[in-house]
């Protein structure tokens, strides 16, 4: 009697893509229905997808005047109960930063794409670079703190994406997505099955009618009310009570100002997004994030093959930064090895959190990639 042959099982489906597709993906599954923005490479893709997608799914795309005005569409769609994307790099970056403001004192959630090129000023507007770290970070006025999430592949492009969407409607608060010219627009293939969604929370309504803030417990994030209800909803971008009021009462201001910071360094723990590849004894740790990391995941396999290696810590959740995870990665090492297309930006905040290790940066500002075998050469 024959034997029986299992059919062989079929490939797996894969797609040819890039990163840009993938978050415009990302934004329509998690409920987007309102995009504004401004033409700028290596962002236009997103602009011209959105444009194309949105009416669709009867949303709605606004090519904007500028980027001032970009963000100040999305600002009011979101006010008026909109789900809204919008995308830039580093120069109009520096336009978008008044009404980010805005966004981070009206508490507007709303997802913010930088895709990041070659700096500074115009700089080069078709090459790579990660030099917006710090200027997200601190680009505003006041210095409150603001979540910023790194994609290091094409399907992290969508799963962060979806994720930045509801960490948004989470916290009340404006969220960007730090990528880049490379990993937003160069075309690869993509096994299908690594795109992972996440959840995306529905809009908290209120029960009935109140002030649109709240203050106290600090940590706590009220659900936003909308303009174009049957009461009336203020907004400023000036200090206020918890009724939209302007205020210089020293108590009312000192309480909104330590709510806007309590609300996200109390929930780290919800927002804190690594991936660990850890060797026990290993004395190098290398901490990357955004498309440094295919660099080292890289440079982690031929070193392992070739009987050696070194831990290695992706951070997808830059701000607030993962100090736990940090810290718990690089307990035993010798060395930490940061490598950035930048002087050396993040390489700061892994040196304030671990004072007693060697930290050292891997640093290209060229506009060219970080190599595997520069890697392995500095990790050893």
């Amino acid at each position: 009697m024959p034997r029986l042959m299992a059919a062989p099982s079929a490939p797996p489906l894969r797609e040819y893509t890039d990163g840009s597709t993938a978050i415009v993906r990302g934004a329509l599954d998690a409920g987007c229905d309102f995009f504004a923005g401004y033409p700028i490479t290596p962002a236009s893709p997103i602009l011209m997808m959105m444009m194309r997608e949105l009416p669709r799914v009867g949303g709605v795309a606004v090519q904007g005047e500028d980027e001032i005005a970009s963000m100040g569409m999305c600002i009011g769609a979101v006010m008026a109960g909109a789900r809204a994307l919008t995308a830039t790099s580093g120069p109009g970056l520096s336009l978008y930063s008044e009404n980010v403001g805005l966004a981070v004192m009206g508490e507007v959630p709303l997802v913010i794409v930088d895709v990041q090129r070659l700096g500074p000023a115009t700089g080069g507007a078709t090459t790579v670079g990660q030099g917006d770290v710090q200027f997200v970070r601190w680009g505003t006025a006041g210095g409150y703190p603001v979540i910023a999430l790194a994609p290091s592949s094409i399907p992290d492009c969508y799963h962060l994406t979806m994720r930045a969407f509801d960490l948004a409607e989470r916290f009340r608060c404006p969220v960007f997505v730090m990528t880049d010219k490379e990993l937003n627009m160069t075309m690869n293939t993509v096994p299908v099955d690594e795109y992972v969604a996440a959840p995306v929370r529905e809009r908290p309504r209120p029960d009935g009618p109140g002030p649109p803030y709240r203050y106290l417990p600090p940590g706590e994030v009220p659900p936003l009310r909308h303009y174009g209800g049957e009461e009336t909803v203020r907004f400023t971008g000036s200090s206020h009570d918890e009724r939209a009021f302007i205020t210089k009462h020293p108590p009312t201001v000192e309480a909104l100002n330590r709510h806007l910071v309590a609300k996200i360094e109390e929930h780290r723990d919800e927002i804190d997004l690594v991936e660990a590849d850890l060797q026990p004894g290993a004395r190098t740790l290398v901490v990357s994030y955004g498309v440094t990391a295919g660099a080292v995941r890289e440079a982690l396999g031929q070193a392992r093959r070739a009987g050696g290696g070194f831990s290695s810590l992706v951070c997808k959740s830059l701000w607030p930064v993962p100090e736990d995870a940090l810290r718990a990665a690089a307990a035993g090492v010798e060395r930490v090895v940061v490598p950035e297309l930048n002087p050396g930006q993040y390489r700061l905040e892994v040196e304030r959190l671990l004072p007693k290790v060697s930290v050292v940066g891997l640093n290209r500002v060229d506009g060219e990639m970080i190599a595997p075998e520069q890697v392995r050469e500095v990790a050893g």
